[in-house]
């Protein structure tokens, strides 16, 4: 259950690993795959703001299902907020807290201000430039299914499916294959990008969070 958080929270988090650099010998991509997925960043990036509401599926190698989890993102500019169950985060760009009402407990960390941050919004935009080689594996009734794979063998992972809405150019769901057989299948059930999101959103007030201890772990 834990691990099921973790991975929720974290918007799949193993996108994310912009230093990495394409070996020689490893081969090249798609060109049609990359021409989809940079509008599909392209137009990202034109929204001031996001709500989006997720699901998380993960799935052991025997096809069962070990954990559903439901959540909300609102992003703006750099800064993020995302709720799922009994877990509440704020980003206001420069740091992250992180509440968990079952541990009655807040932690606090920086932001990584390289590229290897961790954030929502890289979910939807360039997380594939350096860390991958995809392909485009179909293109049919209005859905494109591109297949990453990651540079870096080592990883926990071997490959990464992205479906995006053709019409829309958004990313509607994405599925992670680990090596140990386990899948986990992030889906994005509504996107409102007109949405007025209060800059107060993204602001920690620990005031509101009573008898919770607070680690900052900066």
């Amino acid at each position: 259950m834990k691990k099921i958080l973790s991975v929720a929270i974290l918007m799949i988090s193993v996108f994310f690993n912009a230093n990495a650099q394409v070996p020689k010998g490893m081969g090249n991509s798609d060109p049609e795959a990359k021409k989809i997925l940079d509008k599909v960043s392209a137009k990202f990036k034109t929204f001031k703001s996001v709500q989006s509401n997720f699901s998380l599926k993960i799935e052991n190698a025997a096809n069962k299902v070990m954990g559903n989890k439901k959540g909300t993102v609102l992003m703006k500019g750099t800064r993020y907020r995302i709720k799922v169950d009994d877990k509440d985060i704020f980003c206001d760009g420069s740091n992250v807290w992180t509440v968990d009402a079952a541990e009655k407990e807040i932690t606090l960390t920086k932001i990584d201000v390289s590229n290897n941050a961790i954030t929502p919004q890289k979910l939807f935009t360039n997380f594939y430039d350096k860390d991958f080689l995809y392909k485009l594996n179909s293109d049919a009734k209005g859905i494109q299914e591109i297949e990453l794979t990651p540079i870096d063998k080592t990883k926990l992972f071997h490959k990464v499916i992205v479906f995006i809405n053709k019409a829309t150019q958004t990313i509607t769901s994405t599925r992670v294959f680990e090596k140990a057989g386990n899948r986990y299948t992030y889906s994005v059930s509504s996107m409102n990008t007109k949405v007025n999101i209060p800059d107060n959103t993204f602001v920690f007030n620990q005031k509101n969070y009573p008898g919770m201890e607070l680690v900052d772990l900066r």
